[in-house]
């Protein structure tokens, strides 16, 4: 398929997770002990927070920036997009279930909602 076959949703979605990723990452970076007390969080490891921020940043950048490139191109994010997400997902269910504080449920749908538009653009770009 020629690059014109991505749908311009897709396109704009790299755009949306850029914006998401940005919004939790920069209070992450900046203030991690407040903002995460704030969302329930009483024991907080501000070095591992700055971590997910500086892997948010990534991403989310990364979207941004590649947005507008090749077919190709596209497919290697999703796949980075896909793992991250399954991954975070994972980690999240395991926390949740160990007592996270309510918001984790959250954050893990939000994934979830995420990995459900990677998957659904992957399968259909592969076709």
């Amino acid at each position: 398929m020629e690059d014109a076959a991505v749908p311009l949703a897709l396109r704009r979605w790299f755009v949306v997770h850029f914006v998401v990723d940005l919004l939790v990452a920069v209070p992450l970076l900046v203030a991690p002990r407040p903002t995460l007390f704030l969302l329930g969080w009483r024991e907080v490891d501000p070095a591992m927070s700055r971590v997910v921020a500086a892997a948010l940043f990534a991403i989310g950048i990364q979207s941004l920036l590649v947005r507008n490139e090749s077919r190709p191109v596209l497919l290697a994010m999703l796949k980075l997009k896909m793992v991250w997400s399954g991954f975070a997902i994972l980690g999240i269910l395991v926390s949740a279930l160990q007592g996270a504080p309510p918001f984790a449920w959250l954050f893990l749908m939000v994934f979830a909602a995420f990995a459900t538009v990677w998957w659904r653009y992957w399968l259909l770009l592969r076709r």
